[in-house]
Order: structure tokens, then sequence, then C-alpha cells
């Protein structure tokens, strides 16, 4: 298994080490970019060394590939060859127990998924630092139950089709063995994959089957999460136009409470209820005590009854969960340590499609990895801000340089050399932003030699200039650039960015979050360390679910806190 997935990310460096031993090297470049051409300078002093350590290396691979022990099993009848590896099903036939741990993220993979279908589940491990939060045995359980069950009740299968049947009778029932969410997306990259996060999460609380009505900016994204099945609705499912639902909708939970068309009542009959309902959770949930009832116990006594669920949402309302009893054992076992929870989920739902996975890959190949410390900036502008480019990157400098994240300049050109230049290593940048202002004003700064004589170099993948919502390409270069980001060693992201939520839960690591401020164009402190992984769910539920009305007191618990950079939001602590 290893050899192979040495093999497989081994042409990524081919360009780079023939260049390499030709006595080139990266410099920094004018305008980095996924499409750009590389330039390249003269470095001869570690030229013959690694040219040794090339040779010795291609001779282990060559001898660990004629090895029997590392082949793939010999071919049987009943498979196919594809690309050198031996399928049945679409499932890889090498042993399972040949796959590293780290390679599983603790188990939390599943090693009945074919690598070549989804490159980047194998291959993350081998760029990411090793998460110090494993995965508890019990959410391991879950996981692989939950399979099972989507197996089982996936697209197209007898009980998928008989529960459709049921579906179109107008009435549920609890015959069924099959129950379903179906989520609907809304809103920017980073918002879609916390609320589908926080979806998969009520479906394992609930029994029920996870699906996801495919935009046609989200095809292929991501690789199918669940082994023998798949996740994406059928196109012809019977509820069309299922992204028209909105707060007035009047098959929502919400207006059939408000009307008193479904009850409480937990001795309500499933053949009472309709058979399916839409739940409203995007932000303007928030302006009616009836689509908040979500985040109450009794409402889960009728919604565990109807068959179907039909979800949206542009919030992280995953903590949300946290506050009902009704799921709180349950949680505890999952989830030992509550900061982990979306850190679990997106690493084990979320392995970018290939497409994406090579793009980010040629990328860091060619920029990034040779440098012995990388520094992910990423930046978002809101239209609320009063900040200036200028003012908004004088942040950044009054961050970074305080918390020592980046070495102050001198007066002189890079070209001034220093004795301790090979001690101090190299130190790469990586700008995440629409705007190529940043990055312009970043690589002028280090135009100048450190006071430590550290190289610097500035890169900068895309920059888009405006956020489009419903272009495929915005969204594979945009999921590219989390992945990036998730590489780094030190993290710098935007308050109330949901994209900077995700990339530093991809990568394990709690980062300092520039602040924000709505009624001023400076902010002090600058940046803030967060206390806790956990995204922020920016507009919790302020009911009060005892009398149903507004509650003017915040969300407090043992596990809930405020947010660093949204007042108003909360986010799960240990």
């Amino acid at each position: 298994m290893i050899t192979v997935t040495l093999l497989s990310f081994l042409p990524y460096k081919l360009n780079l080490i023939c260049n390499f031993i030709k006595g080139k090297q990266r410099e920094p470049i004018e305008e980095g970019g996924f499409e750009m051409k590389k330039r390249w300078s003269f470095m001869a002093m570690i030229r013959p060394l690694f040219v040794v350590l090339l040779v010795t290396a291609m001779a282990c691979l060559v001898l660990l590939s004629s090895n029997p022990q590392s082949a793939p099993p010999a071919r049987a009848s009943s498979q196919t060859e594809t690309d050198g590896y031996y399928k049945h099903d679409g499932v890889s036939n090498q042993s399972t127990t040949s796959r590293s741990e780290d390679m599983l993220l603790g188990s939390l993979l599943s090693p009945d998924l074919d690598e070549h279908s989804c490159m980047s589940r194998y291959q993350s491990g081998l760029y990411r630092k090793t998460s110090p939060h494993n995965p508890s045995t019990y959410l391991v359980s879950k996981l692989r139950n939950y399979e099972a069950l989507h197996k089982r009740c996936g697209p197209n299968t007898l009980l998928y089709n008989k529960s459709v049947e049921q579906l179109r009778t107008n009435h549920s029932t609890d015959q069924l063995e099959c129950n379903y969410v179906i989520w609907t997306p809304l809103g920017g990259l980073g918002n879609r994959m916390l609320t589908l996060a926080s979806t998969f999460l009520y479906a394992l609380l609930t029994g029920r089957v996870l699906l996801v009505d495919h935009a046609t900016d989200f095809v292929d994204l991501f690789c199918e999460p669940f082994p023998g099945s798949s996740w994406v609705l059928p196109s012809n499912f019977p509820i069309e136009s299922l992204n028209s639902f909105d707060v007035d909708s009047k098959m929502s939970y919400g207006y059939l409470m408000k009307h008193n068309l479904i009850s409480e009542d937990p001795k309500t009959w499933s053949e009472m209820l309709p058979s399916f309902v839409y739940v409203h959770l995007e932000s303007t949930y928030i302006w009616d005590m009836y689509h908040q009832l979500f985040f109450c116990d009794d409402s889960h006594f009728v919604l565990s009854k109807i068959n179907w669920l039909l979800l949206k949402s542009d919030n992280y309302f995953l903590p949300g969960l946290f506050m009902l009893s009704t799921f709180e054992n349950e949680l505890s076992r999952m989830f030992p340590s509550r900061e982990t929870v979306f850190h679990h989920l997106s690493r084990y739902l979320f392995q970018p499609g290939n497409s994406v996975w090579e793009l980010a890959m040629k990328y860091y190949h060619s920029y990034v990895a040779m440098a012995n410390q990388t520094v992910g900036i990423q930046i978002r502008d809101f239209p609320w801000s009063l900040m200036s480019k200028e003012d908004r990157f004088n942040q950044i400098m009054d961050c970074t340089l305080k918390e020592n994240i980046l070495p102050h300049v001198t007066q002189h050109s890079r070209k001034t050399t220093y004795l301790n230049t090979d001690e101090m290593g190299s130190k790469a940048i990586l700008v995440i932003s629409l705007y190529k202002d940043y990055y312009d004003r970043m690589k002028s700064y280090y135009a100048r030699s450190t006071h430590v004589g550290q190289h610097v170099n500035v890169y900068q993948p895309s920059h888009e200039e405006a956020q489009q919502l419903k272009n495929q390409s915005h969204n594979e270069k945009a999921l590219a650039e989390i992945v990036l980001l998730s590489f780094s060693d030190v993290l710098v992201t935007s308050a109330w960015s949901t994209f900077g939520y995700v990339s530093y839960n991809f990568a394990g690591v709690k980062p300092w979050i520039l602040l924000s401020s709505k009624v001023s164009k400076e902010v002090h402190p600058p940046c803030r360390r967060v206390t806790t992984m956990d995204p922020c769910f920016h507009t919790p539920p302020s009911i009060n679910c005892k009398t149903k009305r507004r509650s003017k007191t915040k969300l407090t618990g043992a596990h809930i806190k405020q947010c660093e950079d949204v007042e108003e939001g909360i986010k799960l602590v240990d």
C-alpha cells in the first residue's frame, strides 16, 4: 500500500527533480497562480547530495515494488484490471490490514473504498500534520454502522424505492426501515461544508440516511464518502425544486407548528403526519420562534416519526444539537472532546475529488513543498467592514509580527546574504484571498531581507476578485486552496469566515483570527488565538423551549462558549 501510494504521487515530483538536478530551484513568482509557469534559479550547494539521495530512494522504490508482499494480489477470474489495481464491485482488493492507520486517520475512514477513485483519501495523511485528536472507538463504530445503513437504504435500492413510494402517499408510516434527511446547498463553499457536516451529525443521531441534493456547481468536488453506495439524491426524486423552500414554506416545520397542523404530543401516530417536512435553518429562521423549535427536545418526538426531512441552512448549526438533552448521551460518547466534532466529521466527509486534489498537489509541489515552514494567511473582506485594504494589510502585519509568526525586515534588498540563512531555513507565505492586492503588498514587503536572515517567499494560487457562488471552476479552486491551507504549519484566518473555519479544522490546528469590527477601522488587538477549534454558530436560537418565547438570556452551558470572532455566536468547548 505504501509503495503504491509513493508511486502515485511521484509524478508530481519528476519535473521538480529534473530541474533541481540541473541546478535549478524555485524563486518567488511574479503572479502566483494555479495556471502559472515556474521560474527557477541556481542552487548548486546541495545538488550532489540530493542526487545521491534520489538514486537511493529510486532504488528502494524499485525493490519495494518488486517485493511480492507489497505487490497487488494475484488476479481472480471474476476481477477486472484497472490502472494496475485489481478491483471487484468498485472496491480495492488489497488487504485492509496493509493500510496504514495514519492513512485511515485512526480508523476514521473506511478501508473499503478504492484508492484510484479518490486519491486524497490515502494521500492527504502524507501532507498534513498527524492530528493529535484521535476519534473515539464509539464514533468509529457509529460510522461503520451508518455506512452499512447507507448501503442498505441508499439511492435506487429496494428500501429506497419503497420509501419513495411512501412519500407519494402524503403521510408517514412507522413501517419503513429507512428514513431520510435531504441536505440542499446554500451559500458559498465554506457554508455548504459546515451545514452538510451538521446535517450528517443529525443523521447519525437520528438513524436517518443523508442524501445530498447536488447543485451543478457541486459535482465531483468531493469523493463519495460511503462505500458501496452514493450520497447523491437521484435526479428523478419526486419533490422538485428543493432549493425553492424558504422561511414562508407551508410545508416547513415552523409553519405547521404555528398553524397547529401537527402536534408535539408524543402519542401522535406517524400516519397522522405528512410524508415529509421542510426544516428551515437558514439565518432567517431566527425571525420566527416556530422555526427555532427545532432546537427544543419536544420537537424531536414528532420529527422522529416523519419519514422524510428536507433541510436547508447557511449556518453551522451543529453546536445547537448539543443543547438538546435528547442527544446528550450519544454525543458525549461519540465526541469526548467537544472541540473536535467538526475536525473529525470534515476529515471523514470531505475528501477532495481527484481533479481538485491534482490541482492542489501540482501547486504544492511546484511552489510550497521545499519550504521549511509554511504560513497560511486567509483573508476575507466583508461588505460591512470599514477597513480599507491598506488598513487590513496593516492589521495582518501587526498581528503576524507581534506574534512572531512572520519575521521583521531590514532596509536592505533581498540580495543581501546572511551566514545563518541555512540554519533558519526558508518560509513560504501562502496568501489566500479573492484579491491580488494583499499578495502584492506582502511580496513587496518581503522584497527586503529579514533581520534573522530567513528567506521568505510569497505565493497566491488564485485571485478571482469576486465570489462566484454558482461556478464549478471557482469552487474547485476554492477547495484546492482549503487543501493547501490545511498543509500549513501556522494559520492566520479571518473573523466570520466559514472558509477559514473549514481550513483550520482540516489542518487540525488552532489559528490566529484577524478580528473585525462593524463600527471602527481599527481593531485592538489585531488578532487572537482561538481557544477551541470548533467553528462558530453565527446565529444560534434565542428561544426559551419551556415558554416558547424569545429568551433575552444568552445561551450558556458546560460545553458552550461565546465565539472569539462573532459576539452573538456560540461554539463548543471542552
